[in-house]
């Protein structure tokens, strides 16, 4: 299968932003939780673990588990629906929209050592020739 460049790109985008990411301090988020936080800061709320779980199609335990891990760094916070007791909320908090900006600016900054190595990357290799069999 011949590899795109547009997706090489974006791979090599979420490979150094996942790199930042590991290397500075602050936390470190599995893919699942990533997801369950995206999810909830980029999509148009309310979210409820019910949700949760059919948006990303993992099971509400999974939910429940990276819901936890969020609640300890304060990325996300679970409430009890006001209006239907049986239901929980998540919402969002200061830390976890200052996790988002930092986010956007490593992702940014990945983006942009992306495009400036893309020319190089999208350079036609130069013919090989044949190796002669004659001596």
């Amino acid at each position: 299968m011949a590899a795109n460049p547009s997706t090489d790109q974006l791979v090599g985008t979420l490979r150094d932003t996942v790199v930042a990411l590991v290397r500075r301090d602050g936390p470190d988020l599995s893919a699942r939780q990533l997801g369950v936080f995206l999810t909830c800061y980029l999509q148009e709320g309310p979210h409820t673990v019910r949700g949760l779980a059919a948006d990303l199609n993992v099971s509400k335990p999974a939910i429940t588990r990276a819901l936890d891990r969020l609640g300890e760094l304060d990325l996300a916070r679970r409430k009890v629906d006001p209006l239907d007791r049986r239901s929980v909320l998540v919402q969002r908090t200061m830390k976890g929209a200052a996790f988002l900006r930092d986010l956007r600016s490593i992702m940014s900054e990945a983006s942009a050592a992306a495009a400036k190595m893309k020319p190089a990357a999208d350079a036609e290799p130069a013919p090989r020739g044949r190796a002669s069999s004659r001596g």
